[in-house]
């Protein structure tokens, strides 16, 4: 008997709770009150302009705690594969010495850069992956990279046989979410964060037999 006015107050607490919850806003007001605080903490500045917090529709799919629904991801990554621009006369191989550099390069599109130009900017591949075993600093976001022409037997990439992960590896630099929707690896094509020229050496890097990630 002594403990009936507790749970009379515990049950009053979580109807109150409940009805509070059944009235608050909706998923659509917290998203726009959310857009709102984050237009509200930037400011342009530099090279770096407030467009950069709009999101595409590839971003905004998956911009949750949950993964878009698989037909959803499907036609974004159809979507996406159709943006990618491939190499001009089918050259995909430029100097792998120069993709080192970028791959070795963490600069690019801040706000103190002095210009938002791809020449301007590195590749960052470090940051996620590990590519020479020379190398003592790498990220594990990404797989390891280390052998990978070698593993995957490209000897040529005017070989008909590995056209097929030639062509993967390019549309996976210019636009890595046609292959996975919630890609974390950056659009370098697609965001102008590489030119043509600097993707080809990224490319020679990875998939020239010359190249000491084959060795």
């Amino acid at each position: 008997m002594t403990n009936q006015p507790l749970r009379l107050t515990a049950a009053a607490v979580l109807a109150t709770a409940l009805a509070g919850c059944a009235t608050g806003p909706d998923k659509a007001q917290l998203d726009a009150d959310a857009l709102a605080m984050i237009r509200d903490g930037f400011r342009a500045e530099g090279i770096a302009k407030l467009d950069r917090i709009n999101q595409d529709a590839m971003q905004q799919a998956c911009s949750s705690d949950k993964p878009p629904p698989e037909a959803v991801a499907r036609r974004l990554e159809a979507e996406a594969l159709a943006t990618i621009r491939w190499p001009a006369g089918g050259q995909y191989l430029g100097d792998w010495r120069e993709g080192e550099k970028l791959a070795q390069n963490g600069r690019g599109m801040t706000w103190t850069d002095a210009s938002d130009k791809p020449s301007a900017n590195g590749a960052q591949c470090y940051n996620c992956h590990q590519i020479d075993k020379a190398e003592i600093s790498f990220g594990t976001i990404g797989p390891s990279l280390w052998n990978y022409g070698k593993i995957r037997g490209v000897k040529n990439v005017a070989d008909p046989a590995t056209a097929a992960i030639v062509q993967y590896t390019w549309g996976k630099l210019w636009n890595a979410k046609a292959y996975a929707a919630c890609s974390n690896m950056p659009r370098f094509g697609h965001m102008s964060l590489l030119d043509e020229q600097q993707l080809r050496h990224v490319m020679a890097l990875l998939l020239d037999p010359k190249s000491p990630v084959n060795q």
